[in-house]
Parts: C-alpha cells; sequence; structure tokens
C-alpha cells in the first residue's frame, strides 16, 4: 500500500474528503518525526512506538574494494511494534 491508497482508505474509513484524509496523515507524519527528531518517543497504544536510538561509529568494509572504512555514528529512527498489531499480523498469517 502506498501513500495515495491509505490516504483512499482512510478517507473512506472516516467519512471525509481524500484532501482532509491526506492534510490528516501528513500533519501525523510530520508530528511524528518532529518529536523523535527531539528525542521524543511516541506511543500509539495497541499499535506500537516511534524512537530514535544511537548507533555507535564502526569500521566497515566497502564491498567493491574490500578497503576498510570508517562509518561515522548516527542517531536513526526506529519503530517497535505494540502488542495488539503483532497479534493481529500473526492471526492473519496463521490462517
Amino acid at each position: 500500500m502506498n501513500k495515495s491508497e491509505l490516504v483512499k482508505t482512510i478517507s473512506e474509513e472516516a467519512d471525509i474528503s481524500q484532501a482532509a484524509a491526506e492534510r490528516a496523515l501528513n500533519s501525523m507524519v510530520e508530528a511524528v518525526t518532529k518529536a523523535v527528531t527531539k528525542g521524543d518517543r511516541v506511543t500509539l497504544v495497541g499499535f506500537g512506538t516511534f524512537y530514535s536510538s544511537k548507533r555507535a561509529a564502526r569500521v566497515g568494509k566497502n564491498p567493491r574494494t574490500g578497503e576498510k572504512i570508517k562509518i561515522a555514528s548516527a542517531t536513526v529512527p526506529k519503530f517497535s511494534a505494540g502488542a495488539a498489531f503483532k497479534a493481529t499480523v500473526n492471526k492473519k498469517k496463521a490462517k
């Protein structure tokens, strides 16, 4: 499912226009992005948690040349699925 399909589904399920659904989706994504960028956790009970995590600096290998390269540390976004979301996905796969 891509963004336009998600917007269409939201508009149908919430009985709102597609323009309103897109504004709501964009607003939600922006709010989550800002919060995680600040280091906050965004928890949607039953769905999951968005958060940031530090990745340490490390030494990698250039696959083309085999040369060792330094990879800088980074802060990366992460998502942890909630129990209800996991359970729903597992039930659908079990059928």
